[in-house]
């Protein structure tokens, strides 16, 4: 006896829907739910600034604080216009991003090998630790007198003083990465008669890797903000000396605007290096 296609008892249709439908709608569930999540995040973070901005006009609308020192929120707007459509606050960040680069490029190099060489090895650990570990105690203020007296005041003294701040942070977490690697990722390598190089590739970085990462967002941002300590103190570009400039000036506008835009963009690289990570890191596996 022969059967049709259409033949309902032979070939059920509700399976092949099922199985069709339920993954697209478990996707779309999954979507929405992140949606929303993401939407109460950022609702939340929104309620201080908020909150800060409503008393920050209150305050300049009933002249709780003379203007020559708290302007207005549509004062500092039309100040932020004017620097914006003139091109002087993008060429004052490009100058510290720049600085912020290239620090991050030396200081970074320079404490990825460091955590490593004293991770790896026992005895570059016991040459290098006791130094490292006092030289780290020393803010980068700490470092700005004999700075110039080695390197002068020209840039070499921003970018070497920028660098050393972000040797720290990376230095420590790539050691802390690579120390606390589980044995028993060593011993597969053993197993499996992996060479140093292999053991290297394929279990210390991919483990050490989030560590690295922590230390790298760290470096990151403590060269931001050193860029700005540096420039504020000496410098004739950048947004700290904007900052400083504009104080001098008494032009309070303009240093609510500097401070603004080092927020910003503070906010942007932690953003950026966040999504580095995530596609760099796509294997791990997160709680929440």
């Amino acid at each position: 006896m022969s059967s049709s296609a259409d033949d309902i008892d032979v070939f059920p249709a509700t399976a092949v829907t099922t199985s069709d439908v339920t993954p697209v709608a478990s996707t779309l569930v999954d979507a929405a739910r992140q949606g929303l999540n993401l939407v109460s995040t950022v609702a939340l973070g929104l309620i201080f600034p908020i909150l800060l901005w409503g008393l920050w006009w209150l305050a300049a609308d009933r002249h709780w604080i003379a203007e020559q020192i708290l302007p207005s929120p549509a004062f500092v707007w039309e100040s932020l216009q004017l620097v914006l459509d003139s091109g002087e606050l993008q060429g004052h960040v490009k100058y510290s991003l720049a600085r912020a680069g290239w620090s991050l490029l030396i200081g970074g190099g320079v404490g990825a090998v460091l955590g490593f060489g004293m991770a790896l090895s026992q005895s570059f650990k016991a040459y290098v630790q006791p130094t490292f570990n006092a030289l780290a105690q020393l803010p980068v203020l700490g470092w700005i007198p004999l700075l110039i007296i080695f390197v002068g005041i020209d840039e070499a003294l921003k970018i070497t003083a920028v660098s050393i701040s972000v040797v720290v942070p990376v230095a420590l977490s790539t050691y802390n990465g690579i120390a606390n690697i589980p044995k028993s990722l060593l011993e597969v390598g053993r197993v499996y008669q992996f060479s140093p190089l292999q053991v290297i590739f394929r279990i210390v970085l991919p483990a050490a890797a989030p560590a690295f990462f922590t230390g790298l967002r760290q470096g990151v941002m403590q060269a931001w903000l050193s860029v700005i300590f540096v420039e504020l103190l000496s410098s004739s570009e950048g947004l700290g000396f904007f900052m400083a400039y504009s104080r001098q000036l008494s032009q309070i506008d303009m240093v609510i605007v500097a401070m603004l835009a080092i927020g910003v963009m503070g906010i942007v690289i932690e953003l950026a290096l966040r999504l580095i990570e995530s596609r760099l890191q796509r294997w791990r596996r997160t709680a929440f």
